[in-house]
């Protein structure tokens, strides 16, 4: 089994946005001179004191919340809080379920590698492009070897060739160290 180093997974989470902040302040926590009050039905009512608001608030059954406190002067709602909190909580919960894990399956092979193992390493890269992923393909060199880089960048620019259907050659080869690396994204991205 000449020149088989094996297949290295590598994962990268994505960080999960938050639509917004779900600490407002609500009714008689707002405790401003004055304020900006918009209605339910998203109407302006102008300007008044967090006082008046919040009678109004009460008397529709609903909550006085500050939407905007940097502006001046601060910006209220009166909405119904625990339903607004929930669709918030709801379209948290769909943006998290369409995030996608990116994953970077590495291929690593030496340039004394035999041509069947070529070919299995080179149908394992192509599983993987398939499947969305990014594949980075190295070849490493030892001893002598080093003398001899040309060779490998041969292999991957014919392990890219063999590739070329369903991915794309991101970084060209590139010799770091010991290790010539380039990298595969899939031409369709899922």
């Amino acid at each position: 089994m000449c020149g088989c180093f094996g297949i290295r997974f590598f994962v990268v989470y994505l960080e999960v946005l938050t639509i917004a902040k779900l600490d407002h302040q609500l009714n008689e926590e707002i405790r401003d001179k004055e304020i900006r009050l918009i209605g339910a039905d998203g109407a302006q009512l102008g300007i008044m004191s967090a006082a008046q608001a919040n009678a109004m608030a009460e008397e529709q059954g609903m909550d006085l919340v500050k939407i905007s406190p940097n502006a001046v002067p601060p910006v209220c709602k009166i909405m119904d809080y625990s339903k607004f909190c929930f669709d918030q909580k709801k379209r948290e919960k769909e943006a998290k379920k369409n995030q996608r894990v990116v994953e970077i399956k590495e291929i690593r092979m030496s340039p004394s590698i035999d041509t069947n193992d070529f070919d299995t390493k080179v149908r394992a890269a192509q599983k993987f492009l398939s499947d969305g992923n990014r594949v980075k393909v190295s070849v490493r060199f030892r001893g002598r070897e080093m003398a001899h880089t040309n060779l490998g960048e041969k292999l991957l620019m014919d392990f890219a060739q063999d590739c070329a259907e369903i991915a794309t050659m991101e970084k060209n080869p590139k010799l770091e160290g010991r290790f010539m690396a380039m990298f595969l994204t899939p031409k369709n991205s899922k």
